[in-house]
C-alpha cells in the first residue's frame, strides 16, 4: 500500500482526499474517472486506508502500521468492500447483495463503511437505477467510490450525486523517473516504457516488467503497420490475436498503432525525426507520411478510437479488429 506522498502525480486529487481525511468529512460518493492503469485503484485503496487509519500521533494517514491499515493491505478489512461482478456486467442481484443489502449494517470496527465499485461502467441502466436511492440517502458512515474508465456510461442522475475526480495522464518524464527510482528499472527500459505508456503509469510498469516480451510484441505490431498494403485483413487480425487474448492487451496494441500514426502525422507536418517516438523506424515513418494524406491519417486515428470504444463496450474482438484494419487498408 502507498501513502499519499508515495503516489506519483494527481496532486489536486491527493490534496482534496487528504483534507477530507483530516477533517473527517469525506463526501458520501465519488467517481474516479480515468484510463485503465492511471492510478484509480491505488488512490482508492490509499483513501480508504486513510479514512480508517487508527493512528492518533498526528502522522500522515494512512500510517501503514496500525491494525486497520494492515487489514486493508492484506485485503481483510471488514469495513472496506471491493464490489465485483461475475459476468460481463454487474447484475442487480450482485449490487443488492454486495451494496444495497449491507449498507445499513453499521461498520464492524471502523468509522466508515467504504464500498469500492470497480469497472463502474459495467453498471447497466437498470443496475444504476437500483443503486440510485442508496446514493441519494446513504448512511452517514458510508463512502462509495465508483471507479470507471468511461464516465459517459454512467447516468447523469448517478453523476450528479457523486463528486467526480478526473485522473489525467502524467508527464513522460514523471513516469520515467518513477520507474527508475521506485521500481529500479534500468534507464533504457524506463525511457522506452515511459514513452510508449504516454503518461499511464500502470501501463508503463506492465511494459517495464515484461520488457523482453513487450519488445517482441511491439516489433510484431510494427511489422503489421509497415506491411498494411501487403497483408489482408484476416491475416492482420490473426497476427494481432496471436500476441495475446486479453482485451487489455488489445488496447495496448491499439495504443501502439495510434502512436505510430501520431509519428506519421508529426513527421508529415514537421519532417523532424527528433520528435518521433519510433525514431528507429524513421525511414518507414517517412514513407508512410509521404503515402498518406492528412485526412487519411486522421481517419485511421479515429478508427483506433472507435476500436477502443468497442472493446470497452464488449464488442467482439474479431469484429473490432476487422473494422479497424479495414480502415487502415482503404
Amino acid at each position: 500500500m502507498f501513502s499519499f506522498s508515495e503516489i506519483v502525480g494527481h496532486e489536486e486529487i491527493k490534496d482534496h482526499l487528504i483534507e477530507a481525511i483530516k477533517k473527517k468529512n469525506p463526501f458520501h460518493a465519488y467517481i474516479f474517472d480515468g484510463d485503465i492503469g492511471v492510478g484509480k485503484e491505488t488512490m482508492a485503496k490509499t483513501f480508504a486506508a486513510g479514512l480508517q487509519c487508527q493512528d492518533d500521533k498526528g502522522h500522515e494517514k494512512p500510517c501503514k502500521e496500525c491494525i486497520a491499515c494492515r487489514q486493508i493491505e492484506s485485503g481483510n478489512a471488514p469495513d472496506v468492500i471491493w464490489v465485483t461482478h461475475a459476468g460481463t456486467d454487474y447484475s442487480i442481484a450482485e449490487i443488492r447483495e454486495q451494496v444495497i443489502g449491507t449498507i445499513d449494517i453499521r461498520p464492524y470496527s471502523s468509522p466508515y463503511k467504504i464500498y469500492i465499485i470497480q469497472e463502474a461502467e459495467r453498471l447497466n441502466e437498470a443496475t444504476q437505477n437500483a443503486l440510485l436511492k442508496t446514493l441519494e440517502e446513504p448512511p452517514e458512515y458510508a463512502v462509495i467510490l465508483l471507479l470507471t474508465s468511461n464516465i459517459s456510461e454512467l447516468l447523469p442522475t448517478i453523476q450528479s450525486r457523486c463528486l467526480t475526480m478526473e485522473f489525467y495522464p502524467l508527464s513522460t518524464g514523471t513516469v520515467e523517473e518513477f520507474l527508475r527510482t521506485q521500481c529500479g528499472t534500468p534507464d533504457y527500459i524506463a525511457k522506452e516504457s515511459a514513452a510508449f505508456a504516454q503518461g499511464n503509469i500502470g501501463k508503463a510498469i506492465r511494459y517495464a516488467d515484461a520488457s523482453d516480451e513487450f519488445v517482441k510484441r511491439k516489433n510484431k505490431i510494427i511489422e503489421i503497420l509497415k506491411n498494411v498494403d501487403r497483408i489482408d485483413v484476416t491475416d492482420m487480425v490473426e497476427t494481432a490475436k496471436s500476441l495475446g487474448a486479453k482485451r487489455e492487451e488489445f488496447r495496448d496494441y491499439i495504443d501502439l498503432m495510434m502512436l505510430w500514426y501520431r509519428d506519421v502525422l508529426i513527421f508529415k507536418a514537421t519532417k523532424n525525426i527528433n520528435q518521433l517516438i519510433f525514431q528507429n523506424e524513421s525511414q518507414a515513418i517517412a514513407m508512410e507520411a509521404q503515402h498518406r494524406s492528412y485526412e487519411k491519417i486522421e481517419d485511421i486515428i479515429q478508427a483506433f478510437d472507435r476500436a477502443k470504444v468497442r472493446l470497452k463496450a464488449n464488442v467482439n474482438v474479431d469484429i473490432t479488429m476487422e473494422l479497424m484494419f479495414a480502415t487502415m487498408k482503404e
